[in-house]
């Protein structure tokens, strides 16, 4: 099993936030299980347990309960992908923290929201960017640095889909002034599989932002590639450059059409 990445790993343990109360969809194939869960936002208790265990203010909807997970069946490695694991990695210290005049509005949403959790209402990236890229299991093989990349003329030949999910693990609108959401897609093939972790940020009148982690496993070989993808442009080029609708629309495929079609 070859274990390689783009850029290397740096996440902490899962961390379960609330039982599950539906069975997850899974498919067993050649070696790997793939586990996915959808469930409603999460209710006010364990919203306010993981904010707690945070130390910053919650998105407006979050999807505690859903997840991503890919294992191998012949060794301990799995990469999973959860909301909280994502949010503990925004930064905290409010160092990256877009100082724009929607910070003091969205501030005092969020005081009005969350009245009755104390001390959550601190300087931290509220927009909610992170860089998040999955987390390890327990004794999982850890990814190695590597300029080899997906295979993208793999992906593009017509094989049958044989398991699909689409996974929103948090989404927040910026206090009607955008959008901030991370989302993962997982498609199966025959052969091979893909997963696209995306963070995705509007910020009206301020910036667009994407951070995209590919996952590739070839089922033959047995090789996982991760990739990961930085990508942000001020919102005023991207107005200069044509309509707002049809840019977005632009940005939004771009980013990931060689991969996802």
């Amino acid at each position: 099993m070859n274990i390689l990445s783009c850029k290397p790993p740096g996440e902490a343990d899962t961390t379960a936030i609330s039982p599950f109360h539906r069975r997850p969809k899974s498919i067993a194939i050649q070696g790997f299980t793939v586990t996915t869960q959808t469930l409603p936002i999460l209710k006010a208790e364990p919203i306010e347990k993981m904010t707690k265990d945070l130390g910053i203010a919650p998105p407006e909807m979050i999807f505690g309960d859903n997840f991503v997970e890919i294992a191998h069946e012949g060794t301990p490695w799995k990469i999973t992908f959860n909301a909280f694991d994502a949010l503990d990695r925004v930064d905290k210290s409010g160092e990256s923290m877009l100082q724009v005049a929607y910070s003091k509005q969205w501030q005092k949403s969020r005081e009005r929201a969350h009245e009755g959790i104390k001390e959550i209402v601190k300087p931290f990236d509220w927009s909610y960017s992170t860089d998040y890229t999955g987390t390890l299991g327990p004794g999982s093989r850890p990814f190695e640095a590597t300029t080899k990349r997906i295979p993208t003329d793999l992906l593009k030949r017509p094989d049958p889909i044989l398991f699909y999910d689409d996974v929103v693990l948090y989404e927040d609108e910026l206090a009607d002034n955008g959008i901030s959401m991370f989302s993962c897609k997982i498609r199966v093939m025959p052969a091979r599989l893909l997963l696209l972790a995306r963070f995705f940020l509007r910020l009206d009148n301020v910036l667009f932002r994407l951070r995209d982690t590919r996952i590739y496993v070839d089922f033959g070989t047995g090789e996982v590639i991760r990739e990961y993808q930085s990508k942000e442009c001020d919102y005023e080029t991207v107005r200069q450059v044509g309509c707002y609708v049809a840019l977005h629309a632009i940005i939004w495929l771009m980013s990931f059409s060689r991969l996802w079609p």
